[in-house]
């Protein structure tokens, strides 16, 4: 498949997401093939060079429109977007369900999550908190609202060492625990509120 190819495929992937309103999938698609085509249109000359310039003019342009709409859905509280996982689906990460919603202008996270209790949950946590540091180059602080485990649990021990993993890296992990938590959602300084559906279980691959 030559790199033209490449970029179209993608591209046309966006467009699909764009037309389903899946408005930051949609971005991601169209940012890595714009990119494609720009670092093909370097090598490109005479006509091929006009119509790819063309190509990223067009798809810039709606990259455009779409940050623009988003922020503004954003702003009145009325954008959210749903992602559907199957039961037993496989071949989703934390990277490739919330990558999209993580950048440098995210400085703090918080999140509440009932199930944050046993060593495979704490695991999934600690994973979660790695993409937030990669991602998100300016993040100062998380915060973890879950229930305590019982007497015998090294819940706290646990997460007592990724708090200090966290603190060499500058970024503060704040622990709290409530008997009443039902809900799990995250919550980004960007605005963005990611709800998760109780029965969503992330397990490594």
């Amino acid at each position: 498949m030559s790199i033209e190819s490449s970029a179209a495929s993608i591209l046309q992937r966006g467009v699909e997401l764009d037309t389903k309103q899946r408005y930051t999938e949609a971005l991601i698609c169209y940012q890595e093939g714009l990119q494609i085509l720009v670092d093909s249109m370097k090598n490109s000359t005479g006509n091929k060079k006009i119509y790819l310039r063309n190509k990223i003019e067009e798809y810039m342009n709606r990259a455009e429109q779409i940050k623009e709409k988003v922020a503004k859905l954003k702003e009145e509280g009325k954008y959210h977007e749903q992602i559907n996982i199957a039961n037993n689906s496989t071949g989703y990460s934390y990277q490739s369900v919330f990558g999209h919603f993580l950048d440098e202008e995210v400085i703090e996270v918080k999140v509440e999550d009932p199930y944050i209790r046993s060593f495979h949950q704490c695991q999934n946590f600690v994973r979660f908190c790695e993409v937030l540091a990669k991602n998100c180059k300016n993040l100062k602080a998380i915060s973890l609202l879950t229930t305590k485990e019982d007497s015998n649990s090294d819940q706290i021990k646990w997460l007592g060492e990724l708090q200090y993993d966290l603190q060499k890296r500058d970024i503060t992990l704040v622990i709290e625990y409530s008997p009443t938590l039902h809900d799990r959602e995250v919550v980004l300084s960007t605005g963005w509120i990611i709800k998760i559906g109780r029965d969503v279980v992330m397990k490594p691959q």
